[in-house]
């Protein structure tokens, strides 16, 4: 863990987030198309999820998020796995990324990923959100893995590619109050969630939240990001987490991506002027490009 917590850091500083794991893994030769995606990796090859964030901090990245995102009881329970046994693979995620951060020099800094409910039927609905669920069951789905991710030793929760307002406010609910600090980011298109509220009404869900130290989106075009700097900026006055995809885009059938890259590194300077403290990739950023991105923000 570094010295200097990340809240104080953002306060005067840019951090540089990594890129998309499941990004490094499949350049590695790793096959994800199972439903666990990279976090089947935490019980086959935890090795390899150190050496992808080892590849993102030697990249230039200060912050790694964790294979935490498709990590939950739900989905390793029909593996078999036991409550038990599901929690030590959660705490895993973290100490993994912690390792990876011991390898290189300077301050880094661990989020521990909390992925939507969407993730964990491993169908898209993170695109999409209105599960059909009600607030009490997301809260039920979202607070066991929270809490132990909560002392897993985590610098921060990475409450991520949120689709809606509904499943964000639920999430909030299981942490107001708990000191535990975490961003929130939305997955997005234009102006609105991937379920259809304006991104102003999502934003606005963070008031009165002490525990939120940033707010955003990731997992969008980067076309899209900084229409949602500017409104999460103006809404919050928080810092502004920001790591869009590629620009390429996710098909859940096929399970691939599909479309051409559009992240350009140097579109970074007008995110980070727009009020984005926290600035890294997604899905199909890989090492290469945090790189870049790193140099962008250095120069």
């Amino acid at each position: 863990m570094s010295e200097e917590r990340l809240t104080d850091v953002l306060a005067r500083r840019v951090v540089v987030v990594d890129g998309g794991l499941s990004t490094a893994l499949t350049a590695a030769g790793h096959d994800l198309s199972d439903s666990l995606w990279s976090a089947r990796l935490l019980l086959t090859d935890p090795a390899a999820i150190t050496a992808a964030h080892l590849a993102y901090y030697r990249a230039g990245a200060e912050v790694a998020i964790t294979a935490g995102y498709q990590a939950t009881f739900e989905g390793f329970a029909r593996r078999g796995l036991t409550a038990a046994e599901t929690a030590g693979l959660l705490r895993d995620s973290v100490a993994l990324a912690r390792r990876a951060a011991s390898e290189v020099d300077g301050p880094r800094w661990v989020a521990a990923s909390v992925g939507p409910y969407g993730a964990m039927l491993a169908d898209g609905s993170e695109y999409r959100g209105r599960y059909g669920l009600g607030p009490g069951a997301l809260e039920s789905f979202h607070r066991p893995r929270i809490e132990v991710l909560a002392e897993a030793g985590a610098d921060v929760l990475a409450v991520e590619t949120i689709p809606d307002v509904e499943e964000a406010e639920a999430v909030l609910r299981v942490v107001a109050g708990s000191g535990v600090p975490l961003w929130l980011s939305y997955s997005a298109r234009g102006a609105r969630t991937c379920a259809g509220q304006p991104l102003a009404e999502a934003f606005e869900a963070v008031r009165g939240v002490a525990e939120v130290v940033a707010v955003g989106v990731n997992c969008c075009d980067p076309a899209d990001v900084d229409e949602a700097v500017a409104t999460a900026r103006e809404v919050t006055g928080k810092p502004v987490v920001v790591y869009p995809n590629s620009g390429e885009s996710w098909d859940a059938t096929t399970r691939s991506w599909t479309g051409a890259p559009a992240f350009d590194p140097a579109r970074v300077a007008g995110w980070v002027a727009g009020g984005a403290r926290l600035v890294g990739g997604c899905c199909q950023v890989g090492p290469a490009t945090i790189r870049d991105l790193a140099a962008v923000l250095k120069g």
